[in-house]
């Protein structure tokens, strides 16, 4: 905040950044590149999210340009999966060495989760969602893929069921 004060004026206060507009200098000061006082105002970046009649809720973070998976197809694909309040659950890919097992999932209802299924089908190769799958639509019986083979990853994720989850999905194939 500056202070201008005149003696038969009383006090006013405007942000320093106001100031030097209207004096006409914050153009000057851009030119000099100081970053402290002549900061300029970034849009932010907005993620959109779509949300589908089912409730499920998808983020597009990259879009892929390879073919678009459709219903009936196999995809192969690597995914993290979180619980809706951020605790890890399951994941293809390796969180320190980086190394990735993908699986391969049939674009079927009767195979699949349907919340995941709304994500991949339309998605293109080298795309990555993020999706927010309520229960309704995600485990809703034992048998649905994708399952951690893994005893304690598989009971934390059934033991979960009836929470939204979080899939972040990368499509690499489609078979």
């Amino acid at each position: 905040m500056l202070r201008v004060r005149f003696s038969s004026i009383k006090t006013v206060e405007f942000p320093r950044r106001m100031f030097l507009q209207l004096s006409g200098l914050g153009s000057v000061l851009s030119l000099l590149d100081l970053p402290g006082l002549a900061a300029e105002m970034k849009e932010p970046e907005v993620t959109r999210t779509l949300k589908l009649p089912s409730g499920v809720r998808i983020q597009e973070i990259l879009e892929g340009e390879g073919p678009e998976a459709h219903e009936g197809d196999l995809v192969e694909v690597n995914y993290v999966c979180r619980r809706a309040n951020g605790y890890f659950v399951h994941s293809t890919v390796d969180q320190f060495s980086g190394e990735s097992s993908p699986v391969k999932l049939p674009l079927d209802e009767d195979q699949i989760i349907k919340g995941l299924k709304e994500v991949l089908m339309g998605m293109r190769v080298g795309g990555k969602r993020r999706a927010l799958i309520p229960p309704s639509e995600g485990y809703v019986k034992e048998t649905l893929k994708p399952i951690p083979e893994e005893f304690g990853p598989r009971r934390s994720l059934l033991s979960h069921a009836k929470e939204p989850l979080v899939f972040e999905v990368q499509l690499l194939k489609v078979l």
